[in-house]
């Protein structure tokens, strides 16, 4: 059996966390499977690249970033390499485009176009393990290196798990699996067995940390089995997979929330056709994603003021683009809250059963909590809040949708931390 392998910053995070995922390596293929390893830059690397660029300059290129922020696999990929030959097992490093992973041109967020994956087809037939760079590729022109984003490794990991048509697409991380929500906020979090892809797209999408969007959306496309689990021991995981009649029975699966957002307003828009087009078509062109779009029209002044929200990151390059188009629509004003947040319901049962929409707006209006935007799709239900809100909500969905599991036992005070609390 062939298995797609892929291992995060914390599980390659210094020469030890190497040399025990080299061992794991070792015991698959004793057992008689086929690995493809995929690694990412070693834990706080990209951030230390990312600062150190920030250092230099305020108007950092994209090709640039990519150039540089692909370092830090290539040399994570070159130390696992080295780690499991040193375990008697054959295994060669690859960047991404050495194994033919081609995407767009779009710097710091490309797409893959193809993967042709013969180097690795002809290393695995020697015998050896392949250890590719993730996160990157080479742009169709064949001039530049590029990079996925954020959890780019994820993507790479699938797109070979597609190519090479592995059995399984394991993703090793900090986590053991997929949870009905944060356990860092919720100890009654409960670890799913099983997702669907629909459901994990829209995990993803919503905040949670676990798997990247895109790489989910690429295993979807092909079908490519994935499985979430932990570096550090042997859970079982959670299994992603098309969608089943027994996922159906579940309503809500479980609650999201994301905590990078911002909300911009351009206020008093003239209310005629094309407004909207002309505003997001210049959004797009420079590359920002939005995600959801609130309209409410005045009859009486004949203006409307349209919201829509971005990633905080990317709201002051949003917010320049938002105060010039309001001088051009002849606009009243704009306005910026990045005191907000998204939380969300997911569940593909949605699709089957009625009032959940009703129950999660009650639950938040019981608690207190103020709805300024809502966006819905066949299995997701989101509201944008305050974000001072964030953990109440999440605690009161998690609650009312029953996603509850055993509550986690409180870790027991140390000696020192009892003295401390004590003199405190």
């Amino acid at each position: 059996m062939l298995i797609v392998q892929k291992y995060g910053g914390t599980s390659v995070g210094d020469i030890e966390r190497i040399r025990a995922v080299a061992r794991k390596v070792k015991r698959v293929c004793d057992e008689g499977h086929q690995v493809v390893l995929v690694v990412s830059a070693m834990s706080g690397e990209t951030d230390k690249l990312i600062g150190l660029a920030e250092e230099l300059s305020n108007h950092i290129e994209g090709r640039e970033m990519d150039l540089l922020l692909s370092s830090g696999e290539r040399i994570s990929a070159a130390l696992m390499a080295m780690a499991i030959s040193e375990l008697g097992v054959k295994s060669m490093s690859f960047t991404g485009r050495q194994v033919g992973i081609v995407t767009n041109d779009a710097h710091t967020k490309a797409r893959i176009e193809k993967v042709s994956a013969n180097r690795l087809k002809k290393a695995l037939a020697e015998g050896a393990v392949p250890v590719v760079t993730g996160f990157q590729g080479i742009s169709v022109t064949g001039k530049d290196v590029t990079t996925f984003g954020r959890g780019g490794s994820d993507l790479t990991a699938v797109a070979i798990a597609a190519s090479l048509k592995a059995a399984l697409c394991e993703i090793y991380t900090d986590v053991d699996g997929v949870y009905t929500t944060d356990p860092n906020m919720v100890t009654e979090a409960r670890k799913l067995d099983r997702v669907s892809y629909e459901e994990m797209l829209e995990f993803s999408s919503l905040g949670a940390k676990v798997l990247q969007s895109m790489a989910v959306e690429y295993a979807k496309k092909y079908n490519v089995p994935l499985v979430v689990r932990s570096s550090f021991s042997d859970a079982p995981g959670t299994l992603i997979v098309k969608e089943d009649e027994d996922m159906e029975k579940v309503v809500v699966s479980g609650v999201a929330y994301d905590k990078n957002q911002s909300k911009i307003t351009i206020i008093g828009v003239p209310d005629r056709p094309g407004i909207a087009s002309k505003l997001f078509g210049t959004v797009a062109a420079a590359n920002i994603v939005v995600d959801m779009i609130v309209q409410n029209i005045s009859h009486a002044t004949g203006a409307t003021d349209i919201s829509f929200t971005v990633a905080r990151t990317e709201s002051k390059k949003a917010m320049k683009l938002a105060d010039s188009l309001a001088k051009d629509l002849d606009a009243v004003g704009t306005d910026l809250r990045e005191d907000i947040s998204k939380v969300s319901i997911v569940g593909v049962g949605m699709k089957s059963h009625s009032g959940v929409a009703a129950l999660m707006f009650e639950t938040l209006a019981k608690h207190g909590v103020n709805i300024m935007m809502i966006s819905t799709s066949e299995i997701k239900v989101s509201c944008v809040i305050e974000k001072k809100f964030t953990e109440l909500a999440v605690r009161a969905l998690h609650n009312a949708f029953g996603l509850e599991g055993k509550k986690k036992p409180a870790k027991k005070k140390t000696a020192k931390k009892k003295a401390k609390a004590k003199r405190g």
